[in-house]
């Protein structure tokens, strides 16, 4: 596992009224602190890659369709420098996955129909000097494939 990356195996609560998860709470080891929350989605087949960010940590769950996360350790100095991990996310296999700052990351839906990712950065969205560094999904130097 990349180093500094953690994941957490989410409870889906079901009854015949709809179904609950809680995703993060503050009061558990993997929380460090509460930037804002938001959502984004990717229609089938599509990848949003590659990025990262040096201020703030991302927590990713996936609560509609199905999508591979993938992660890249792109720091130089880390124990797990060039390594790659990835997930399968969804409300069959929910879990939360903390990607530390400076790891690029990117997800692609896997699913027939529209993934819906769950963000919960550390750090509030910066407007006027956004925290992002993006490589092209598919014209970088990391070793991923994302067309498999």
């Amino acid at each position: 596992m990349i180093k500094g990356v953690k994941v957490k195996k989410l409870k889906l609560l079901t009854d015949e009224r709809g179904r609950l998860m809680e995703l993060l709470r503050s009061d558990e080891k993997i929380f460090s602190r509460f930037g804002q929350v938001y959502f984004t989605t990717a229609y089938p087949k599509v990848a949003k890659a590659w990025h990262y960010h040096k201020k703030q940590d991302d927590y990713f769950a996936c609560v509609k369709g199905v999508m591979r996360l993938a992660l890249y350790d792109a720091r130089r100095k880390s124990k797990t420098y060039k390594e790659i991990n990835e997930f399968k996310l969804g409300l069959d296999n929910p879990f939360l996955v903390k990607i530390p700052r400076n790891v690029y990351h990117g997800f692609k839906c896997v699913s027939s129909d529209e993934a819906m990712v769950i963000n919960i950065p550390t750090a509030p969205y910066n407007y006027r000097k956004p925290d992002e560094y993006r490589l092209d999904p598919y014209d970088n130097d990391i070793p991923y494939n994302w067309r498999r």
